[in-house]
């Protein structure tokens, strides 16, 4: 998408001002239930909160975390951020590694394909 490079920096205020457009009560994309996006919403709210600063000054960025296939939403896992799939809370973050209580995302995984959309924006 001609529009990636503009989303694609580490800007905790952007995150923030994006995700919180999204409603805990109205699932976002496909892929997500009611009761999974209810989760979701609540750790990504609870990473605003506490861990963005951290993750931007990592490098992580907006698809990093909050990336989902422009059509497909999260049923195309591989486009996904590490915050969008789970519904589990960071308990650490490094350069390239994002801990949850049960799993593990790395952002540097070969063959992530491009052009994922942050999901406050998809399907738009």
């Amino acid at each position: 998408m001609s529009a990636a490079p503009k989303i694609v920096p580490a800007d905790p205020h952007a995150w923030r001002q994006g995700f919180l457009n999204l409603r805990p009560n109205v699932v976002p994309c496909p892929g997500l239930t009611l009761q999974s996006w209810a989760g979701v919403h609540e750790a990504c709210i609870a990473f605003l909160d506490a861990r963005a600063d951290e993750a931007a000054v990592l490098g992580w960025t907006t698809l990093d975390l909050f990336g989902v296939h422009p059509e497909a939403g999260v049923v195309r896992a591989d486009f996904c951020g590490a915050l969008v799939m789970s519904g589990e809370r960071v308990s650490a973050i490094t350069e390239n590694r994002m801990a949850f209580v049960n799993t593990a995302y790395y952002r540097d995984k070969p063959g992530r394909p491009t052009g994922a959309v942050p999901i406050w924006l998809f399907g738009r």
